[in-house]
């Protein structure tokens, strides 16, 4: 049963999710609207390039924290009478923070692609698939120039390390969703790749 705590903690962790940091960042710093600009995404990525390196790191940063402070909050919390303590609910925060940031309500739901409050929001439950996934972004960034290739691989290795690990667990099944998110958010990105026009990152 979701209480009214419970209830409380998805909208916050929502609303967190849903702060744009790469275009508050990006319009504090340069006065543009990330919105029309590159890739239109309020990422670090595409906040590299209109606003630079340093902006792209602290706006990652950012994306980060508001996926794993709601997770770590409701960690801590999770033996208080007023949490569920059901096994599921852990999945709900972090999912929620990842929602907000893809669908962000003061962007009239447009936002992210969801790479970094996923791994922000994952590094405590599944930390093993997160690492993995992480060092696998890089390798293939390196080797191939894309980011949005890294990101793709980084989406599809998070559940296959995790039923390494772990097999059929409920943590496979929400990295899968997490998976299956950044694919989807991808989608412009992989008929660039396909089509070999795809932005150099």
């Amino acid at each position: 049963m979701i209480t009214a705590s419970n209830a409380f903690l998805i909208l916050i962790t929502y609303l967190l999710g849903s702060i744009p940091f790469g275009y508050i960042i990006t319009k504090l710093y340069t006065g543009k609207n990330i919105l029309d600009l590159g890739s239109g995404n309020v990422g670090s990525t595409n906040v590299g390039r209109i606003a630079g390196k340093k902006m792209s790191i602290i706006t990652q940063i950012l994306d980060m924290l508001k996926g794993f402070l709601p997770v770590a909050v409701y960690i801590y919390f999770a033996d208080n009478k007023d949490f569920a303590n059901s096994p599921y609910f852990v999945y709900i925060i972090a999912l929620s923070a990842i929602i907000g940031h893809n669908f962000s309500i003061f962007l009239k739901f447009k936002g992210g692609k969801g790479v970094n409050t996923t791994l922000g929001a994952s590094v405590l439950i599944a930390p093993y698939s997160v690492f993995i996934s992480v060092i696998v972004y890089f390798i293939v960034k390196w080797r191939f120039k894309y980011v949005s290739l890294g990101s793709i691989f980084l989406a599809i290795t998070l559940p296959i390390i995790e039923i390494i690990i772990n097999n059929f667990s409920l943590t496979f099944f929400y990295l899968l969703i997490c998976s299956i998110l950044i694919v989807i958010m991808h989608r412009k990105n992989i008929s660039r790749l396909l089509n070999k026009n795809e932005i150099i990152s």
